[in-house]
């Protein structure tokens, strides 16, 4: 007997059949299927109304002058149309004189465009707000507020650091080596100096165990995070979770750090799972927009390198119509011949010396050492092979590709459809 297994591919789905002899389970996050009780406008008014840890936000916009809202930027699916009107309200009810800037959070992307910027506020917010946008490159923009815990030094925006109050939206997804999105990170990346983030996402951090998708106990990463924003006078965010379909299904607000573990917990109820070692373990990039390049697929590979064994495979759809998505990136293994070889010239580069890149290079490396990778996308063939990965180009032939490598063809076949989403844990013996 066949069953056919779908996995997010590009703006549509990619699909195969596998023996159910083989197939060890399909782990399945519930984001897909999780029903709020209450419409996403409901659920941010109730969580503005009862913040955790805090005043809410009315409350502490009395007597403020200069008020900041960090923003997400173009790259993250962040329901800003939603999110910032509400918050703007309360703003403008607890002080209507308040002199308000939308500092959109780059952290070392480029710069959101005017366009993006009306796709993501829509025309009429745009249009009136004052806006300023992150450049992580203008060291004039930046002020130094001390040594990280890390060791990195912490230079911000100035224009947060000049704020009476600074406050922030966002959204909480899991996150392959931050633990998860939200909260902090507003801050550090967000609005942090390029030295800065490349201290943090350091080849130590990320080597550390506890730097991966869904821990933030004794994770270096986030403790550097949460210090920065606490220096930075983070004082209230609104971040959402977001169900399979991109709708709000929880809102938390309150303290950065309080209201984030809420919203993290939230998540980790529905998305986090064991999983048993598996010979192949099949996955994607959730799909568009966040499948458009390799480098980012790099994300859906770590969540499967947890359940796949040692010298197994991983499977991994992800359309790739944008091609590698990172120069650095792509140079770094199609110049570098082993990947044990990439990592030890990785782990020896100090904090300071950080290179473009770097971390992604360091998680990809740490996949490679442990397990081969078939691509499924429609990246050219040699682009994927400088990568050190086997093309594919239907799900059908990444799976045959996959037993042909391991010569085993009953070998047993763990699907995990959302690989962004889900945050995997080794099943207990």
């Amino acid at each position: 007997m066949k069953k056919t297994i779908s996995l997010p591919y590009g703006t549509g789905e990619i699909s195969a059949q596998v023996e159910e002899s083989q197939l060890l389970g399909i782990v399945q996050s519930q984001l897909e299927e999780y029903e709020a009780e209450k419409s996403p406008k409901e659920l941010l008014c109730q969580a503005m109304e009862n913040p955790i840890g805090t005043s809410r936000l009315e409350e502490l916009a009395k007597g403020k002058k200069k008020v900041v809202v960090l923003c997400s930027d173009h790259t993250r699916p962040v329901p800003s149309k939603l999110i910032l009107p509400p918050m703007l309200g309360a703003i403008r009810r607890g002080n209507p004189q308040a002199e308000i800037t939308l500092l959109i959070a780059t952290g070392c992307h480029r710069g959101t465009t005017r366009q993006e910027l009306v796709n993501k506020l829509g025309a009429e917010m745009a249009e009136k707000e004052h806006i300023l946008i992150h450049d992580c490159a203008a060291e004039e923009d930046m002020v130094d507020l001390g040594i990280l815990p890390s060791g990195g030094r912490l230079r911000i925006n100035k224009a947060a650091v000049e704020a009476d109050l600074l406050v922030a939206e966002g959204f909480i997804e899991p996150h392959f080596f931050a633990g998860f999105s939200g909260g902090r990170k507003s801050v550090l990346p967000g609005i942090a100096a390029r030295e800065t983030v490349y201290a943090n996402h350091c080849s130590q951090f990320i080597d550390d165990p506890h730097a991966r998708a869904g821990i933030l106990e004794g994770n270096p990463i986030h403790r550097d995070m949460v210090w920065a924003a606490r220096k930075a006078g983070l004082a209230y965010i609104v971040n959402v979770v977001l169900g399979g379909k991109g709708q709000v299904i929880g809102a938390f607000a309150g303290d950065f750090d309080e209201a984030h573990r809420a919203g993290t917990e939230f998540l980790a109820s529905l998305c986090q799972k064991e999983a048993p070692e598996a010979d192949i373990v099949v996955t994607s990039n959730n799909g568009y927009p966040l499948d458009q390049n390799i480098y980012q697929a790099v994300k859906g590979m770590s969540t499967a390198e947890v359940a796949c064994r040692k010298g197994g495979v991983i499977v991994i759809a992800a359309r790739c119509e944008d091609g590698n998505g990172g120069e650095v990136f792509w140079r770094t293994f199609r110049e570098g011949k082993d990947p044990k070889v990439i990592m030890d010239t990785i782990l020896a580069t100090p904090q300071d010396k950080t290179q473009a890149d770097q971390w992604q290079s360091q998680v990809f490396a740490r996949v490679l050492m442990k397990c081969r990778v078939v691509l499924v996308s429609q990246a050219p063939d040699e682009m994927v092979r400088d990568l050190h990965m086997t093309p594919a180009h239907s799900l059908e032939e990444g799976l045959r590709l996959a037993q042909e490598m391991l010569g085993e063809p009953q070998a047993k076949i763990l699907v995990v459809p959302q690989g962004i989403s889900t945050i995997l844990r080794p099943q207990a013996l």
